[in-house]
């Protein structure tokens, strides 16, 4: 749903930089009274500057006793970040005076932003569709290069055209299939009806093609989540620690040291990885320890990635019994500066010393090549859906295929089939914004930041 600027909107401020101390804050304003409402604060000032210049002002206060001084750009509308006139100041970055300079905005006229309401009126202007709105918070959400350059693309549109293209073509399928039905006397190619399949097939196909994009858009946004695990004093928060690079986790020969789990994530090779480290699995020793041990089976149950972790430096023990997990699984013997005990011949495992920092390269590349998630592997894949995305592809797959089913036994009534390629249609269109989805509008720009 995208709509003209309405003159009788409400004018917004808000900072655009984070709160807290900084060498310079902005704040922006947009709405239809944002050039008056900065002229207020500036004694005229702005009205008369050319638009997308920087220059130097003051921003006073109700008696002229300046309040910051800095720069202040107009962004006329349609052309600017929400295609509404928008004033920048940039001031000083203290927390009062960032505070006093919006005050003073907010006096003139502007009423503070809502989160996510400078995108959101992008969107709803037409500067952005909604794959690009939700790009922006995955922009400033990224924490590695990969989720970064699919952040880009999706704020480049390339999720919103791939969708919208196979919405259009499905809408001009959907309109043969009409036709067919109003008007039964008229003389149709003989062929019409397998080139309709053909084309929802193609829609199927390119469906298809972006929900296999879902795990991969999940990792880039909260990360592998990597269970580490073993018996007790096997070196796991000291493989924690290695990895993180810093002392996270209390490591004690003392065997049940960890009781609870702890998380932290990092960063291998683009990809964010969510460590937990778990307490170790043996028969507890008191109700606490068994509680630790009972979240660590919860954890794997849980993970995308294992690592099983233990001591090289010991016989082999006989097999635990852990719960059954769909996860990528990976041995890792610890201790190998001590020796490896005759037990462990021939194990494929990593091996590797948490004492000596041996072995960790090997374990990286190790971690990378099972996930598959490289340069190469990644080179064609970026776009990454999430799961609103996702909800909308399954629901749009499920009625492509009831279709698909109803047209190929020519007794069905093909109105049934229109029916469920609208519902296909109607799905795809949430993807970019093409429908009324206020709810939904709601609920997405609520997890932006303000200002943004």
């Amino acid at each position: 749903m995208q709509q003209a600027p309405d003159p009788h909107r409400t004018t917004i401020a808000a900072p655009a930089t984070p709160h807290g101390t900084g060498a310079v804050s902005l704040i922006r304003i947009s709405g239809p009274a944002a050039i008056r409402v900065a002229d207020l604060a500036t004694d005229g000032r702005v009205s008369n500057q050319t638009f997308r210049c920087a220059r130097h002002c003051r921003v006073t206060d109700s008696n002229g006793e300046t309040v910051d001084d800095g720069l202040l750009t107009v962004f006329p509308g349609p052309n600017s970040y929400t295609g509404e006139d928008c004033v920048e100041f940039t001031g000083h970055g203290g927390i009062l005076v960032t505070r006093e300079v919006l005050a003073r905005f907010l006096a003139c006229g502007a009423v503070p932003a809502a989160p996510g309401e400078f995108t959101r009126r992008a969107f709803l202007n037409g500067k952005l569709d909604l794959t690009q709105a939700e790009g922006v918070m995955d922009l400033i959400s990224a924490q590695t290069r990969l989720s970064l350059r699919a952040a880009r693309s999706q704020l480049e549109g390339t999720l919103g055209r791939r969708t919208t293209v196979a919405r259009d073509d499905l809408l001009e399928t959907l309109a043969h299939l009409e036709a067919w039905i109003d008007f039964p006397d008229e003389d149709i190619d003989p062929q019409t009806g397998t080139l309709l399949v053909s084309r929802i097939q193609a829609v199927l196909a390119t469906v298809d093609s972006l929900l296999a994009t879902a795990d991969q858009g999940r990792i880039l946004r909260e990360g592998v989540r990597t269970v580490i695990f073993g018996e007790p004093n096997v070196g796991k928060s000291s493989l924690l620690n290695r990895l993180l690079g810093f002392e996270r986790a209390i490591v004690s020969h003392i065997a049940g040291t960890t009781r609870d789990t702890i998380e932290e994530t990092i960063n291998l090779q683009g990809i964010p990885l969510r460590l937990v480290d778990t307490a170790g699995v043996r028969e507890a020793e008191d109700q606490i320890e068994a509680a630790g041990i009972q979240r660590t089976v919860r954890q794997i149950e849980a993970a995308d990635l294992l690592l099983e972790i233990a001591d090289a430096s010991a016989p082999k023990p006989v097999e635990a019994v852990f719960p059954a997990s769909p996860a990528i699984h990976l041995r890792v013997l610890n201790k190998t500066d001590l020796g490896e005990h005759p037990s462990w011949a021939g194990i494929d495992a990593v091996r590797l010393s948490c004492s000596n920092g041996t072995g960790f390269d090997v374990l990286s590349d190790k971690i990378s090549d099972a996930l598959h998630f490289n340069d190469v592997d990644w080179g064609e894949h970026a776009v990454a859906i999430n799961a609103r995305h996702q909800a909308s592809l399954i629901q749009a797959r499920a009625g492509l295929t009831a279709a698909l089913d109803l047209l190929a036994d020519p007794s069905n009534d093909v109105e049934l089939a229109a029916i469920d390629l609208r519902e296909a249609l109607d799905a795809l269109g949430e993807i970019p914004g093409r429908v009324d989805t206020e709810d939904l509008l709601g609920v997405i720009f609520s997890t932006f930041c303000i200002g943004k």
